[in-house]
């Protein structure tokens, strides 16, 4: 349960400021939303409708309840109409950090609620990815506030946003094998019908779904560039544009995203437990490590940091409450994402990153979207088999790692808890890192050092060198 007890703090959502009769904040623990009067009248409306109630128990949109005044702190008094308390998601992630088949299940869920809500009578005002989220395996809409009664004659609104931030990447990807995610995280807005239009000439066109949903998309828009919204939606009123067109058109879309899919491509991480220079000793060894490690703190979350094929991720989620699992290879990422959901795993997050390259900050001021590293707070990080490929593949300096996976965990007091293994310079994966590298450039990649700077950062708690005696583990809590 949420306390019930107000507070004087609040702090608002900054990705919710677009709408200004409905926006997100959080206070006292709590996140919830202000409605402002044109709002609160619609929601009155879709509270009160059929279709909502099934999907909320089903947990496909977010727990939301009317929040009472007496509850809210003295700071929203009088500034919103109605105000909504939402359940909180484990972890916020955003569409450029997840695989094809998450995109997809995301659309998918997206089209259903939809579908379900103009056979009530309701509609979305938008269709955007960021409006979802994920519990493990289990995608989740959030943005209850996009729901309002709807109209005869009006189009499908959300229907560009929808094929910007997930239609069109679904497709990028199916049809061109392009991994879609740097488009999105260089563009809030998603993709472009005239940058895809660029990508799909010739025979392309003629894909499933592309002449429709991007070249026809693209010249509508561009025939009405200079009308106002109003008026082309009053054009399009007048043409005989019904309810019933509305919903075969997003069953079409729905249908179309059933059918686009990718297969991945041949990559050495998926099979990486079987090819990796491990021993079963070894192997034993490094799992004994951890489950002790972590059935000792049970903490409520965990960080698991270049999770491949999510082995010590199934681990993690026995002794705590979720895992967040980081891995930079789309192929393995969506197939540890397809097994997580097969087996209806619901605290095991899968996300795609680079971890030289973590999600920045994004949107207007930079934090519309905020960085990987201001949203991954844990109790435990897992950094296994990671750090050689930081320090020699991608040459970051060890001090930098480990002051990086320290601002992940609370700073003294015993709180924080860090496993990290350090592969030795001669462990074969590192000395086939090292061979592609000028001689001597990583003076400083050696056990000893390595031990100093962990120390100086971490009370070491544990150690163990693995049965093959180039790896070696360690545990520990971050000094004050």
């Amino acid at each position: 349960m949420i306390s019930e007890t107000p507070t004087s703090v609040t702090r608002d959502e900054p990705g919710s400021f677009r709408d200004p009769d409905n926006q997100v904040f959080y206070a006292d623990g709590a996140v919830l939303r202000g409605l402002g009067p044109q709002a609160a009248k619609d929601w009155s409306t879709v509270s009160g409708s059929s279709f909502l109630p099934p999907l909320l128990a089903a947990g496909k949109v977010i727990g939301t309840e009317l929040a009472t005044p007496h509850t809210l702190p003295a700071t929203v008094t009088g500034r919103w109409t109605t105000v909504l308390r939402h359940d909180r998601v484990p972890f916020v992630s955003y569409p450029y950090e997840w695989s094809f088949a998450m995109l997809r299940d995301a659309a998918r869920l997206h089209l259903e609620i939809l579908q379900d809500a103009l056979a009530d009578g309701i509609t979305m005002t938008d269709g955007s990815a960021y409006n979802l989220q994920w519990r493990g395996a289990d995608p989740v809409f959030i943005d209850v506030g996009s729901f309002r009664p709807g109209t005869d004659g009006e189009p499908w609104a959300g229907y560009r946003q929808f094929c910007q931030t997930m239609l069109y990447p679904l497709m990028l990807q199916a049809h061109l094998g392009l991994d879609f995610q740097p488009f999105l995280r260089a563009r809030i807005d998603g993709i472009e019908s005239s940058q895809m239009r660029r990508m799909f000439g010739g025979a392309r066109r003629w894909r499933a779904g592309v002449f429709k949903h991007v070249h026809l998309h693209d010249a509508m828009q561009a025939r009405h560039a200079g009308a106002s919204t109003g008026a082309v939606r009053e054009e399009i009123r007048n043409a005989g544009f019904s309810a019933e067109l509305v919903q075969a058109t997003v069953r079409a879309v729905a249908r179309l995203v059933e059918r686009l899919d990718w297969a991945p491509p041949r990559s050495h991480w998926v099979n990486y437990q079987q090819t990796c220079t491990y021993s079963d000793a070894d192997r034993t060894a490094k799992t004994a490590f951890v489950d002790s490690e972590l059935a000792q703190r049970h903490p409520a979350t965990v960080f698991d940091l270049g999770a491949n094929d999510g082995t010590y991720s199934r681990i993690a989620a026995a002794h705590a409450d979720y895992v967040v699992a980081v891995e930079s290879d789309p192929a393995v990422v969506d197939d540890l994402y397809r097994r997580l959901r097969a087996d209806g795993e619901r605290r095991i997050l899968p996300i795609l990153m680079d971890l030289a390259d973590p999600s920045p900050g994004g949107g207007w001021a930079g934090d519309e979207r905020t960085s990987f590293l201001t949203r991954a707070k844990a109790d435990s990080v897992l950094a296994l088999a990671v750090i050689h490929h930081l320090a020699i593949g991608r040459n970051v300096p060890l001090p930098r790692i480990l002051d990086w996976l320290t601002a992940m965990l609370p700073a003294g007091g015993g709180q924080g808890h860090l496993v990290i293994e350090f592969v030795h310079p001669d462990d074969p994966m590192a000395r086939q890192l090292l061979a592609n590298k000028p001689a001597g450039l990583f003076p400083d990649y050696q056990r000893a050092e390595f031990e100093r700077l962990l120390a100086e950062r971490y009370e070491i708690t544990r150690r163990e060198e693995l049965p093959s005696g180039t790896r070696t583990l360690y545990a520990g809590v971050p000094r004050g």
